[in-house]
């Protein structure tokens, strides 16, 4: 078992947020489905019995360059009444990225296990560093700027997590957590109704990851979980694995990009059902892609930041034939890869479903003076244009804080609106449809 030096002790304790929201009988419940939506690329299955206990279905991971695998898993039980009241007692939630308002940023909600009372501010050192190693991959180091990340304490009797180092090793935790979940080794399960307890006292979820106290390689993907708090699917990783980190990056390819898993797996034969919806999956080759302009047509033939050209691969979606993949082995076939073309524009695209492009700390919901400073934040492959009454004032384009005055804005004893407008003009999205996603505009009325 590892020990934490004192070295953590004091950690931003100004941002820190104290939210202790009782969990009453209206606590939203996660609603699991037992088993994947049929006719997908992941194949049709049919309902579970009622008479049958409900299962989960899970991705895990045996190594940090392995292809993931796919196991079915007891659901976890409602929450009884007496971890209700112990988590109404809990959960105080902690700032450790601030980049704008809830709501117009994506907020990402880590939620701990086997952490003790007095292991809190190591939990967030650990949200910290697992944080700056998922945000260092890319799309998500372009936008960095759109995230807001949450600390969710969960204080457990013990330190570190079930099965570590082996399988009769049992820790009385706040979340359950445990490796050798259903005999698997690095498969770390966790009671995901208690998850869902805790991330909902955060601010907002739109994107939810376990870390269990452990220094052990494993992890899992809830993927079929889909919350009334915002977020689909919870990413459980080992905090202080240095490669458990690239197990939620790929997770979050389903959560946020709605990416399908580009490896053959767990299905024999050749796939022949209906074109797949998600966006790294296709029928098609490459040829019937750019004659019919569908699926990632627009990136055949360039040059992947995970190695050759966008093509057409056959094997993924778990099936071995018949399914066509982009490039030979991005990160949603094998961990310790980069997103391919198609699956970094499907990631933005995820990104700008909750955040969005143009962000002000200056409030629009009242009068500003004429001597006000007004202050956007943008990424850095967006543009801002200033407006005033719908006139552009071309010479502030591209300024990311302007004085009202300095716009020309009339003295004459009239009331006018200046509008900021700002598009993201990455390379990197192509697709028409999804760059609608990628402009906003933020207006304030100037006092007369």
């Amino acid at each position: 078992m590892r020990r934490r030096t004192s070295g953590h002790t004091s950690r931003d304790s100004s941002r820190r947020i104290s939210i202790r929201t009782a969990v009453s009988a209206g606590l939203v419940v996660v609603t699991l489905a037992a088993t994947a939506a049929a006719a997908t690329a992941q194949g049709a299955v049919s309902a579970p019995s009622p008479h049958r206990q409900r299962t989960q279905q899970v991705e895990y991971f045996t190594g940090s360059t392995a292809h993931p695998r796919h196991l079915a898993v007891p659901a976890s039980k409602p929450v009884s009444p007496s971890d209700r009241a112990a988590i109404a007692a809990d959960g105080d939630v902690t700032s450790i990225v601030q980049n704008g308002p809830v709501g117009s940023k994506l907020d990402v909600v880590f939620v701990g296990d086997g952490y003790t009372a007095a292991q809190q501010e190591d939990f967030h050192a650990d949200v910290r560093a697992k944080w700056a190693k998922i945000s260092a991959v890319e799309p998500y180091a372009s936008y960095a700027g759109l995230f807001n990340v949450w600390a969710v304490d969960a204080v457990s009797n013990e330190s570190g997590v079930s099965g570590d180092p082996t399988q009769d090793v049992v820790r009385d935790t706040a979340l359950d957590s445990a490796f050798f979940c259903e005999g698997t080794e690095r498969l770390l399960c966790v009671d995901t109704g208690k998850v869902e307890s805790y991330a909902s006292k955060a601010p907002a979820a739109d994107l939810v990851v376990m870390l269990g106290n452990s220094t052990k390689y494993g992890g899992a993907g809830y993927n079929d979980i889909s919350s009334q708090a915002g977020y689909d699917g919870i990413a459980t990783a080992s905090s202080d694995n240095d490669r458990s980190d690239q197990i939620a990056v790929h997770e979050t390819g389903h959560s946020l990009g709605k990416l399908a898993d580009e490896y053959d797996y767990g299905q024999s034969g050749t796939y022949t059902g209906p074109e797949p919806t998600e966006a790294n999956l296709t029928t098609l080759s490459a040829d019937q892609m750019t004659a019919q302009r569908q699926k990632w047509y627009r990136w055949i033939g360039q040059e992947s930041p995970d190695g050759g050209a966008v093509g057409a691969f056959e094997g993924g979606g778990y099936y071995q034939y018949g399914l066509n993949r982009p490039t030979e082995n991005s990160i949603m076939r094998t961990l310790g890869r980069e997103f391919n073309l198609p699956g970094r524009e499907a990631m933005i695209s995820g990104f700008y479903r909750y955040a969005t492009v143009l962000n002000s700390p200056v409030a629009t919901d009242r009068a500003v003076p004429r001597k006000a400073r007004l202050r956007v934040t943008v990424p850095a492959s967006a543009q801002v244009k200033w407006y005033v009454d719908g006139r552009e004032r071309k010479a502030a384009r591209g300024r990311s804080t302007v004085v009202v005055r300095s716009l020309g804005v009339p003295a004459d004893g009239r009331s006018h609106t200046v509008t900021a407008k700002a598009t993201d003009r990455t390379a990197a999205v192509r697709d028409p449809a999804l760059r609608k996603l990628l402009s906003g505009s933020l207006s304030w009325r100037v006092a007369p």
